[in-house]
């Protein structure tokens, strides 16, 4: 898959990305320090990888953005979407989510969902205007493996 526009392209990870994409996350504001980037990229490879997508510059150097999907055989999810601040706007984010969602489908997965962490809430506009539902649930979690 390496799905192009006139200004970007979308395809699959390749660990040559591994830098630029956690200083894509870093400058989003996605990275934690209870959560080691690196890992959680390891992590993805070794699960679903083709379902990590990047875009970068037509030439393919420059990553300009990103998003995590993954499928557990009830519903998908997506995770570490971010457009570089320099991108943002150009539809970037929209184009990998809908490559992600098309990947998902193909899968058979009939329903997708994310998390928007609280002070986010500039972000639940763009979900919106995708057609995504807000949901009043509370998300509970339990760590298994601690990355520091």
């Amino acid at each position: 898959m390496n799905r192009s526009t006139m200004a970007w392209n979308v395809r699959a990870f390749e660990q040559a990305d591994t830098d630029a994409v956690i200083e894509l996350w870093t400058e989003a504001g996605l990275t934690r320090p209870w959560n080691d980037p690196r890992l959680d990229i390891e992590r993805k490879l070794r699960v679903q990888p083709e379902l990590f997508l990047v875009a970068t510059d037509p030439e393919g150097v420059t990553v300009l953005g990103s998003v995590m999907a993954g499928y557990d055989g009830h519903r998908g999810w997506l995770y570490y979407l971010a457009t570089a601040a320099s991108h943002r706007g150009r539809g970037i984010a929209r184009e990998l989510v809908a490559e992600a969602e098309r990947l998902l489908l193909a899968l058979g997965c009939p329903k997708v969902q994310l998390m928007v962490r609280e002070g986010n809430e500039g972000v639940l506009g763009f979900y919106d205007a995708l057609g995504y539902e807000r949901f009043a649930v509370a998300n509970t979690g339990k760590r298994l493996i601690a990355d520091a």
